[in-house]
C-alpha cells in the first residue's frame, strides 16, 4: 500500500504543471540538438516563468533546461561582459588615433593649429548615427553589422599603412572618415543591445563597461601609438592595428554575443519602425520626458573641457615637451586616470546615488581644475620643474574628472531613453549620443583656429566661461530628469 509521503509527490507535480506557462511542445520537451536555442529562448522569459521551466537534475541541484550545470549561467554572464568590453573597445580605436596620435604627430611635422583643429571634423560621421540607427535595427543582425564594419576597418588600416601624413594628407583624411563611418555604425549596434538589456540598477555598471572599454581603445590607439611611433614608424603601426582588428573578427565569428537578439524579436520591432516617417520619429523623440533639457545639456557639457584638453598638450609641445613625453603622460597615464574616474563614477551610481546630483558636484570640481590649468598656462616656463609637474598633474586631474562626468552623463542619457517607447529606444539613444558628439566636435574643430587668432590665454578664459555656463544649466534640471 502506498504511503502518504509517496502520494504527495504526484500531487505536487500536478500542481506545478497547472501553474507552469504554456509553451510549444518543442520547448517543453527539447531534444538535445535544440537545447542551446531553447535555453536562449527560456532566458528571455521573466524569472517566475523561468523557474517553472527548471527540471530536476540527476546530479544534484535543479537546473534550467539545456544547461549543463549551475555555474554555466555565471560563465555566460562573464562571456557577455567580456564581449561588451571588447565591442566598446574597438570603436575607441579610430577616436584614439585622431584625438591622441594625429594632432601631436601633425604638429611635429609642421602643420598649423588651424589644420590640426579641423581634423576634428573628420568625426562628422558620428553625427549621422541617428540617421543610420533605423537601418541597423531593421536590416541584418547586430553580429553581421559588427563583422562587416570590422572587416572594413581592417582594410582601412591597411590603406593607412601605405599613406604618409606629410604627403598624402587628403587621402588619409578620406580614409579616416570611412573609419569613423564604420566605428559609428558599430557603436549603434552595441548601444542598442545595452539599452534593451540593462535594468535601472545595472545602468551604472553597464555605462562603466562602455566608457572604460572605449577609453582603453583610446589608450591603445592614441597613447601607446604616440609613444612608440617614433621607433616603429607610421606603416608598421597601422599594420599592427589591422592585425588587432583581424583577431577581433575571428572572436566575433566564433562567439555569438547577440544570440539573445533572435531574428523573431528583430522582426517584431520592424513593423513599428517602418510605419514612422522622419518627422514623426522626431516628434516621438522630443515627447519623451526630459529629452529637450537632456539634449541641451549633452551638447554643452563638454565644450570648455574639450577645448582645454585639445589645446593644452599642444601648448606644452610648443613649450618644450617632447611628443614622447606627451604620449606617455597624456595618452597613457592621464587616460588610465580617466578610466579610473569612469570606474569610480559607475561604482557610485551602482550604489543607488543619483547621477544628476553626482554630475552637479563633478562639474564644479572640473571648473576649479580648469581654473588651475589656466593659471599654470599663465605662469609656465620650460625651465621650472615645479610648473612642469603641475602641468602634468592638471592634465591627469582633468582626465579623472572627465571620466566621472562622462559616466554620469551617459547614465542620465540612458535613464532618459528608458522612458521612451521600446520601438524607438535605440533611435532615441542614438539621437542623444549624436548631439553629445556634435557638442564635443563643434568646439574641438574651431579651438585650433581660435588659438591661432587670439592666442592661448584668451582661449582658455573662454573655455572657463563655457564650463561656468554648464554649471548654471545643470542646476536648472527639471524634475523629470532627476
Amino acid at each position: 500500500m502506498p504511503t502518504t509521503g509517496n502520494a504527495a509527490a504526484p500531487l505536487t507535480s500536478i500542481h506545478s504543471s497547472l501553474h507552469a506557462p504554456r509553451l510549444p511542445p518543442e520547448v517543453r520537451q527539447p531534444p538535445a540538438s535544440r537545447a542551446p536555442r531553447v535555453r536562449a529562448e527560456a532566458e528571455r522569459l521573466p524569472s517566475r516563468q523561468r523557474a517553472a521551466l527548471e527540471v530536476p537534475s540527476d546530479r544534484g541541484p535543479r537546473r534550467l533546461c539545456g544547461s549543463s550545470d549551475g555555474a554555466s549561467g555565471e560563465a555566460e554572464k562573464s562571456t557577455k561582459t567580456t564581449d561588451r568590453r571588447l565591442k566598446h573597445h574597438i570603436p575607441g580605436l579610430p577616436h584614439g588615433l585622431q584625438s591622441g596620435l594625429l594632432p601631436i604627430y601633425l604638429r611635429t611635422v609642421g602643420h598649423s593649429f588651424t589644420r590640426i583643429g579641423l581634423t576634428k571634423s573628420l568625426f562628422f560621421p558620428w553625427l549621422l548615427k541617428v540617421v543610420w540607427a533605423p537601418f541597423v535595427d531593421q536590416y541584418w543582425t547586430k553580429q553581421t553589422w559588427l563583422l562587416l564594419t570590422m572587416c572594413a576597418l581592417t582594410v582601412a588600416c591597411l590603406i593607412c599603412a601605405t599613406l604618409s601624413p606629410e604627403v598624402n594628407f587628403t587621402a588619409l583624411a578620406i580614409v579616416l572618415i570611412l573609419m569613423n563611418v564604420m566605428a559609428a555604425v558599430q557603436d549603434i549596434a552595441v548601444d542598442g543591445m545595452a539599452v534593451k538589456l540593462l535594468s535601472h540598477d545595472e545602468i551604472g555598471y553597464g555605462n562603466t563597461v562602455q566608457v572604460v572599454a572605449y577609453k582603453l581603445g583610446n589608450v591603445l590607439a592614441g597613447g601607446v601609438s604616440l609613444t612608440v611611433i617614433h621607433r616603429v614608424g607610421w606603416s608598421p603601426l597601422f599594420l599592427l592595428l589591422a592585425f588587432v582588428y583581424s583577431l577581433v573578427i575571428i572572436y566575433t565569428w566564433q562567439v555569438t554575443p547577440f544570440q539573445s537578439f533572435s531574428s523573431t524579436s528583430v522582426q517584431e520591432e520592424k513593423p513599428h519602425q517602418k510605419r514612422l516617417n522622419p518627422w514623426e520619429v522626431l516628434k516621438e523623440l522630443l515627447r519623451v520626458p526630459g529629452t529637450p533639457w537632456t539634449l541641451f545639456f549633452v551638447f554643452n557639457y563638454k565644450l570648455g573641457e574639450q577645448g582645454a584638453m585639445t589645446m593644452f598638450p599642444l601648448f606644452l609641445l610648443d613649450s618644450g615637451f617632447s611628443s614622447q613625453e606627451l604620449g606617455f603622460w597624456c595618452g597613457m597615464v592621464a587616460m588610465c586616470f580617466s578610466i579610473a574616474g569612469s570606474a569610480l563614477g559607475g561604482a557610485l551610481i551602482s550604489r543607488k546615488r543619483s547621477a544628476l546630483s553626482l554630475v552637479k558636484t563633478s562639474l564644479i570640481w572640473r571648473l576649479i581644475s580648469l581654473g588651475f590649468q589656466t593659471i599654470i598656462l599663465l605662469m609656465f616656463t620650460s625651465t621650472s620643474s615645479v610648473l612642469k609637474a603641475a602641468a602634468i598633474f592638471s592634465i591627469i586631474l582633468q582626465h579623472f574628472l572627465a571620466g566621472m562626468i562622462t559616466t554620469f552623463t551617459f547614465s542620465i542619457m540612458m535613464q532618459c531613453t528608458q522612458k521612451a517607447a521600446e520601438n524607438i529606444q535605440a533611435t532615441h539613444y542614438s539621437f542623444l549620443a549624436t548631439v553629445e558628439v556634435l557638442g564635443k566636435l563643434t568646439f574641438s574643430a574651431v579651438s585650433g583656429g581660435l588659438v591661432d587668432a587670439v592666442g592661448f590665454v584668451p582661449s582658455f578664459f573662454l573655455f572657463l566661461l563655457l564650463s561656468s555656463l554648464t554649471v548654471i544649466h545643470i542646476r536648472r534640471a527639471p524634475v523629470t530628469v532627476s
